[in-house]
Protein backbone atom coordinates (compact mmCIF):
# COMPACT_ATOMS: atom_id res chain seq x y z
CA UNK A 1 0.00 0.00 0.00
CA UNK A 2 1.74 3.51 -1.43
CA UNK A 3 2.07 5.84 1.00
CA UNK A 4 2.66 9.74 1.71
CA UNK A 5 6.38 10.59 2.95
CA UNK A 6 4.73 12.42 5.42
CA UNK A 7 2.03 9.35 6.82
CA UNK A 8 5.46 8.23 8.20
CA UNK A 9 3.96 5.19 9.95
CA UNK A 10 1.29 4.00 7.19
CA UNK A 11 -2.00 5.40 8.90
CA UNK A 12 -3.23 4.90 5.23
CA UNK A 13 -2.84 0.89 5.35
CA UNK A 14 -4.24 0.76 8.69
CA UNK A 15 -7.47 2.24 7.41
CA UNK A 16 -7.26 0.49 4.14
CA UNK A 17 -7.36 -2.72 5.93
CA UNK A 18 -10.70 -2.84 8.01
CA UNK A 19 -12.44 -4.87 6.12
CA UNK A 20 -8.91 -7.56 6.71
CA UNK A 21 -9.51 -6.74 10.50
CA UNK A 22 -12.89 -7.44 10.58
CA UNK A 23 -12.47 -10.71 8.11
CA UNK A 24 -9.19 -11.74 11.14
CA UNK A 25 -11.59 -10.77 14.22
CA UNK A 26 -14.42 -13.05 13.06
CA UNK A 27 -12.00 -15.90 12.77
CA UNK A 28 -10.51 -14.47 16.38
CA UNK A 29 -14.07 -14.90 17.52
CA UNK A 30 -15.16 -17.91 16.13
CA UNK A 31 -12.07 -19.67 17.81
CA UNK A 32 -13.25 -18.22 21.42
CA UNK A 33 -14.11 -20.61 23.73
CA UNK A 34 -15.49 -19.29 27.06
CA UNK A 35 -14.62 -21.48 30.18
CA UNK A 36 -17.38 -19.80 32.43
CA UNK A 37 -20.95 -19.32 32.16
CA UNK A 38 -22.82 -16.16 32.89
CA UNK A 39 -26.07 -16.23 34.82
CA UNK A 40 -29.18 -14.26 34.78
CA UNK A 41 -27.27 -11.22 32.71
CA UNK A 42 -29.52 -8.23 33.82
CA UNK A 43 -27.51 -5.42 32.47
CA UNK A 44 -24.33 -4.77 30.56
CA UNK A 45 -21.29 -1.86 30.98
CA UNK A 46 -18.63 -1.69 28.60
CA UNK A 47 -15.63 -0.01 30.40
CA UNK A 48 -13.01 1.50 28.63
CA UNK A 49 -11.52 4.48 26.35
CA UNK A 50 -11.22 6.36 23.65
CA UNK A 51 -10.72 3.84 20.58
CA UNK A 52 -11.45 0.86 22.88
CA UNK A 53 -14.49 2.35 24.16
CA UNK A 54 -16.25 3.49 21.33
CA UNK A 55 -16.87 -0.12 20.36
CA UNK A 56 -18.94 -0.61 22.95
CA UNK A 57 -20.70 2.63 21.44
CA UNK A 58 -21.01 0.70 18.14
CA UNK A 59 -22.25 -2.52 19.52
CA UNK A 60 -24.67 -0.96 21.00
CA UNK A 61 -26.23 1.00 18.01
CA UNK A 62 -25.45 -2.49 15.95
CA UNK A 63 -27.92 -4.55 18.60
CA UNK A 64 -30.01 -2.11 19.03
CA UNK A 65 -33.00 -3.98 17.71
CA UNK A 66 -31.88 -7.37 18.91
CA UNK A 67 -30.80 -6.85 23.03
CA UNK A 68 -33.07 -7.76 25.40
CA UNK A 69 -31.12 -6.59 28.70
CA UNK A 70 -29.59 -2.50 28.67
CA UNK A 71 -26.43 -1.54 27.13
CA UNK A 72 -23.83 1.34 28.54
CA UNK A 73 -20.22 2.26 27.93
CA UNK A 74 -18.54 3.64 31.11
CA UNK A 75 -15.81 6.24 30.47
CA UNK A 76 -14.43 6.71 33.80
CA UNK A 77 -12.52 5.00 36.55
CA UNK A 78 -15.49 4.02 38.94
CA UNK A 79 -18.91 2.04 37.76
CA UNK A 80 -22.00 2.89 38.49
CA UNK A 81 -23.61 2.14 41.75
CA UNK A 82 -26.31 -0.05 40.81
CA UNK A 83 -23.77 -2.59 39.08
CA UNK A 84 -23.53 -5.41 40.47
CA UNK A 85 -24.07 -9.48 40.35
CA UNK A 86 -26.15 -9.25 37.41
CA UNK A 87 -24.16 -7.45 35.86
CA UNK A 88 -21.85 -7.99 32.71
CA UNK A 89 -19.01 -6.06 32.72
CA UNK A 90 -16.72 -5.84 29.63
CA UNK A 91 -13.73 -4.57 30.05
CA UNK A 92 -11.62 -3.35 26.84
CA UNK A 93 -8.51 -1.68 26.70
CA UNK A 94 -6.36 -2.11 23.27
CA UNK A 95 -3.34 -1.83 25.27
CA UNK A 96 -4.00 -3.93 28.57
CA UNK A 97 -2.63 -0.77 30.66
CA UNK A 98 -5.38 2.05 30.35
CA UNK A 99 -5.23 3.35 34.21
CA UNK A 100 -9.14 4.34 34.15
CA UNK A 101 -10.04 0.32 32.74
CA UNK A 102 -7.63 -1.11 35.46
CA UNK A 103 -9.33 0.95 38.29
CA UNK A 104 -13.08 0.04 36.94
CA UNK A 105 -12.01 -3.67 36.75
CA UNK A 106 -11.09 -3.41 40.33
CA UNK A 107 -14.73 -1.97 40.60
CA UNK A 108 -16.41 -4.33 39.37
CA UNK A 109 -15.04 -7.04 41.26
CA UNK A 110 -15.52 -4.86 44.72
CA UNK A 111 -19.26 -4.61 43.19
CA UNK A 112 -19.69 -8.92 42.49
CA UNK A 113 -20.21 -8.56 38.54
CA UNK A 114 -19.57 -11.06 36.47
CA UNK A 115 -16.67 -10.03 34.23
CA UNK A 116 -14.39 -10.79 30.91
CA UNK A 117 -12.26 -8.37 28.93
CA UNK A 118 -10.34 -7.65 25.21
CA UNK A 119 -7.17 -6.67 25.19
CA UNK A 120 -3.76 -7.22 23.68
CA UNK A 121 -2.43 -8.57 26.73
CA UNK A 122 -0.89 -5.94 29.35
CA UNK A 123 -1.68 -5.68 32.91
CA UNK A 124 -5.69 -6.33 32.12
CA UNK A 125 -4.96 -9.47 30.35
CA UNK A 126 -3.06 -10.69 33.50
CA UNK A 127 -5.73 -9.90 35.88
CA UNK A 128 -8.57 -11.77 34.05
CA UNK A 129 -6.25 -14.74 33.61
CA UNK A 130 -5.00 -14.66 37.12
CA UNK A 131 -8.57 -14.30 37.90
CA UNK A 132 -10.02 -16.53 35.65
CA UNK A 133 -12.04 -14.84 34.08
CA UNK A 134 -12.85 -14.89 30.12
CA UNK A 135 -10.86 -12.67 27.55
CA UNK A 136 -10.10 -12.29 24.35
CA UNK A 137 -6.69 -11.35 22.75
CA UNK A 138 -6.47 -9.23 19.97
CA UNK A 139 -3.85 -8.87 17.54
CA UNK A 140 -1.15 -5.73 19.09
CA UNK A 141 0.66 -3.30 16.93
CA UNK A 142 -2.18 -0.71 15.50
CA UNK A 143 -2.92 2.36 17.27
CA UNK A 144 -6.43 2.00 19.63
CA UNK A 145 -8.55 3.97 17.02
CA UNK A 146 -7.28 1.77 14.23
CA UNK A 147 -7.97 -1.26 15.65
CA UNK A 148 -11.57 -0.56 15.93
CA UNK A 149 -12.81 -3.96 14.29
CA UNK A 150 -10.76 -5.88 17.40
CA UNK A 151 -13.48 -3.97 19.78
CA UNK A 152 -16.37 -4.56 17.94
CA UNK A 153 -16.19 -8.03 16.81
CA UNK A 154 -14.73 -9.97 19.94
CA UNK A 155 -17.54 -8.02 21.74
CA UNK A 156 -20.22 -9.43 19.80
CA UNK A 157 -18.69 -12.71 20.29
CA UNK A 158 -18.84 -12.69 24.06
CA UNK A 159 -22.28 -11.80 23.86
CA UNK A 160 -22.94 -14.54 21.53
CA UNK A 161 -20.98 -16.98 23.60
CA UNK A 162 -23.94 -16.43 26.75
CA UNK A 163 -26.78 -16.47 23.89
CA UNK A 164 -27.40 -12.68 24.10
CA UNK A 165 -27.54 -12.24 20.97
CA UNK A 166 -27.68 -14.10 17.64
CA UNK A 167 -25.88 -15.32 15.00
CA UNK A 168 -27.50 -12.28 12.33
CA UNK A 169 -25.05 -10.35 12.96
CA UNK A 170 -22.06 -11.67 11.84
CA UNK A 171 -24.05 -12.44 8.43
CA UNK A 172 -23.88 -8.26 7.74
CA UNK A 173 -19.81 -8.21 9.08
CA UNK A 174 -18.83 -10.77 6.06
CA UNK A 175 -21.23 -8.69 3.59
CA UNK A 176 -19.62 -5.19 5.10
CA UNK A 177 -16.28 -7.11 4.42
CA UNK A 178 -17.10 -8.13 0.79
CA UNK A 179 -18.82 -4.49 0.10
CA UNK A 180 -15.25 -2.20 1.57
CA UNK A 181 -13.08 -4.70 -0.01
CA UNK A 182 -14.21 -3.30 -3.52
CA UNK A 183 -14.71 0.46 -2.13
CA UNK A 184 -11.58 0.92 -0.36
CA UNK A 185 -9.73 0.80 -3.61
CA UNK A 186 -11.91 3.92 -4.64
CA UNK A 187 -11.09 6.00 -1.05
CA UNK A 188 -7.71 5.57 -1.01
CA UNK A 189 -7.25 7.26 -4.53
CA UNK A 190 -5.41 10.62 -4.52
CA UNK A 191 -7.55 12.77 -6.32
CA UNK A 192 -10.98 13.87 -6.14
CA UNK A 193 -13.16 11.69 -8.40
CA UNK A 194 -12.86 9.90 -4.36
CA UNK A 195 -15.69 10.87 -2.63
CA UNK A 196 -13.51 10.92 0.53
CA UNK A 197 -10.80 13.15 -0.97
CA UNK A 198 -12.84 15.30 -2.11
CA UNK A 199 -14.94 16.20 1.10
CA UNK A 200 -11.53 16.35 2.93
CA UNK A 201 -10.55 19.02 0.52
CA UNK A 202 -13.73 20.79 1.40
CA UNK A 203 -14.24 20.36 4.92
CA UNK A 204 -9.95 20.76 5.97
CA UNK A 205 -9.72 24.31 6.37
CA UNK A 206 -12.95 24.52 8.91
CA UNK A 207 -14.52 23.70 12.24
CA UNK A 208 -16.16 20.22 10.86
CA UNK A 209 -19.97 19.98 12.75
CA UNK A 210 -20.73 16.26 12.57
CA UNK A 211 -24.37 15.70 13.05
CA UNK A 212 -26.01 12.42 13.31
CA UNK A 213 -29.20 10.48 14.36
CA UNK A 214 -30.11 9.70 17.71
CA UNK A 215 -29.79 5.56 17.80
CA UNK A 216 -28.38 4.95 14.34
CA UNK A 217 -25.85 7.49 13.03
CA UNK A 218 -25.05 9.67 15.81
CA UNK A 219 -22.13 7.05 16.59
CA UNK A 220 -20.80 7.30 13.81
CA UNK A 221 -20.58 11.03 14.39
CA UNK A 222 -18.93 10.38 17.53
CA UNK A 223 -16.31 8.38 15.57
CA UNK A 224 -15.96 11.00 12.99
CA UNK A 225 -15.20 13.58 15.60
CA UNK A 226 -12.37 11.17 17.53
CA UNK A 227 -10.73 10.13 13.65
CA UNK A 228 -10.97 14.23 12.65
CA UNK A 229 -8.98 14.96 16.32
CA UNK A 230 -6.76 12.30 16.19
CA UNK A 231 -5.56 11.50 12.56
CA UNK A 232 -6.02 15.16 11.00
CA UNK A 233 -5.18 17.14 14.38
CA UNK A 234 -8.40 18.97 13.85
CA UNK A 235 -10.87 20.35 16.32
CA UNK A 236 -14.21 18.77 15.23
CA UNK A 237 -17.95 18.67 16.89
CA UNK A 238 -20.79 16.58 16.99
CA UNK A 239 -24.37 16.15 17.86
CA UNK A 240 -27.53 14.37 16.84
CA UNK A 241 -30.79 14.61 16.33
CA UNK A 242 -33.88 15.55 17.53
CA UNK A 243 -32.27 16.18 20.41
CA UNK A 244 -30.45 19.56 19.23
CA UNK A 245 -33.39 21.13 17.63
CA UNK A 246 -34.32 21.57 21.31
CA UNK A 247 -31.17 23.76 21.87
CA UNK A 248 -28.28 23.78 19.71
CA UNK A 249 -30.09 25.02 16.43
CA UNK A 250 -30.31 28.86 18.21
CA UNK A 251 -26.89 28.84 18.66
CA UNK A 252 -26.27 29.72 15.17
CA UNK A 253 -27.17 33.07 15.41
CA UNK A 254 -24.01 35.06 16.84
CA UNK A 255 -20.40 35.19 16.38
CA UNK A 256 -20.95 34.71 12.77
CA UNK A 257 -16.92 35.50 11.87
CA UNK A 258 -16.45 31.94 14.08
CA UNK A 259 -19.74 30.14 12.04
CA UNK A 260 -18.56 31.31 8.73
CA UNK A 261 -15.69 28.95 9.75
CA UNK A 262 -17.14 26.03 10.25
CA UNK A 263 -18.91 23.02 7.90
CA UNK A 264 -21.64 21.01 9.15
CA UNK A 265 -21.76 16.95 8.01
CA UNK A 266 -25.25 15.58 7.77
CA UNK A 267 -25.00 11.92 8.07
CA UNK A 268 -27.78 10.01 6.92
CA UNK A 269 -29.20 6.60 6.76
CA UNK A 270 -32.35 5.33 4.33
CA UNK A 271 -34.11 3.79 7.16
CA UNK A 272 -34.12 7.28 9.05
CA UNK A 273 -37.65 8.42 10.17
CA UNK A 274 -39.82 10.34 8.57
CA UNK A 275 -40.08 12.88 11.00
CA UNK A 276 -36.20 12.95 11.57
CA UNK A 277 -35.70 13.62 8.02
CA UNK A 278 -37.73 16.47 7.87
CA UNK A 279 -36.29 17.92 10.57
CA UNK A 280 -32.83 17.70 8.66
CA UNK A 281 -34.39 19.14 5.74
CA UNK A 282 -35.74 22.17 7.91
CA UNK A 283 -32.43 22.67 9.86
CA UNK A 284 -30.21 22.54 6.57
CA UNK A 285 -32.56 25.25 5.39
CA UNK A 286 -32.55 27.26 8.69
CA UNK A 287 -28.05 27.03 8.38
CA UNK A 288 -28.10 27.92 5.43
CA UNK A 289 -29.25 31.42 6.10
CA UNK A 290 -25.74 31.46 7.31
CA UNK A 291 -23.66 30.76 4.65
CA UNK A 292 -22.49 27.65 6.34
CA UNK A 293 -20.55 24.70 4.24
CA UNK A 294 -22.88 21.69 4.45
CA UNK A 295 -22.62 18.33 3.15
CA UNK A 296 -25.19 15.29 3.28
CA UNK A 297 -22.79 11.89 3.65
CA UNK A 298 -24.72 8.54 3.04
CA UNK A 299 -23.25 5.36 1.93
CA UNK A 300 -24.42 2.07 0.55
CA UNK A 301 -24.95 -1.37 2.09
CA UNK A 302 -28.11 -3.88 1.81
CA UNK A 303 -28.60 -3.33 5.40
CA UNK A 304 -28.51 -0.47 8.56
CA UNK A 305 -25.44 -2.75 10.03
CA UNK A 306 -23.55 -3.08 6.99
CA UNK A 307 -24.30 0.94 6.42
CA UNK A 308 -23.25 1.96 9.73
CA UNK A 309 -19.85 0.37 9.22
CA UNK A 310 -19.62 1.55 5.71
CA UNK A 311 -19.71 5.36 6.83
CA UNK A 312 -17.19 4.72 9.87
CA UNK A 313 -14.98 3.11 6.72
CA UNK A 314 -16.03 6.50 5.11
CA UNK A 315 -15.27 8.86 7.34
CA UNK A 316 -11.89 7.18 8.11
CA UNK A 317 -10.91 8.03 5.18
CA UNK A 318 -12.10 11.54 5.44
CA UNK A 319 -9.93 12.45 8.28
CA UNK A 320 -6.81 10.90 6.84
CA UNK A 321 -6.91 12.97 3.52
CA UNK A 322 -7.46 15.66 6.09
CA UNK A 323 -4.56 14.94 7.58
CA UNK A 324 -2.74 14.70 4.16
CA UNK A 325 -3.92 17.87 2.79
CA UNK A 326 -2.86 19.89 6.37
CA UNK A 327 0.40 18.44 5.84
CA UNK A 328 0.11 16.37 9.41
CA UNK A 329 1.41 12.48 10.00
CA UNK A 330 -2.15 11.08 10.96
CA UNK A 331 -0.38 8.65 13.42
CA UNK A 332 1.33 10.41 16.12
CA UNK A 333 -0.73 11.58 19.24
CA UNK A 334 1.97 13.45 20.96
CA UNK A 335 -0.85 15.81 23.37
CA UNK A 336 -2.06 11.97 24.79
CA UNK A 337 1.67 10.40 25.40
CA UNK A 338 2.47 13.65 27.05
CA UNK A 339 -0.30 13.33 29.45
CA UNK A 340 0.24 10.31 29.67
CA UNK A 341 4.08 10.55 30.79
CA UNK A 342 2.71 13.65 33.33
CA UNK A 343 0.45 11.85 34.97
CA UNK A 344 2.56 8.46 35.86
CA UNK A 345 5.47 11.13 36.92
Amino acid sequence: MNTHQIDTQNMKKAIYDFPDHLEKALNIGKQFQPKNVFNNIQNIVVTGMGGSAIGGDICHTLLSDELKVPLIVNRNYSLPHWVNEHTLVICSSYSGNTEETLTAYEDAKAKGAQICGISTGGELTEKLRTDQYDFITTPAGLQPRAALAFSVVPMLYLLNSQGLIGDSIFDDISDTIDLLSVLRDDYAEDNDLNPTHSLAMSVYQSLPIIYGTSGSTSVVALRWKGQFSENAEMMAYYNELPEMNHNEIVGWENNTEIIEKMSVLWLKDLDENERIQLRQKITRGIIADKNVNQHIISVSGSSARIRLLHLIHFGDWVSYWCAIHHNTDPTPVKPIMQLKEELSS
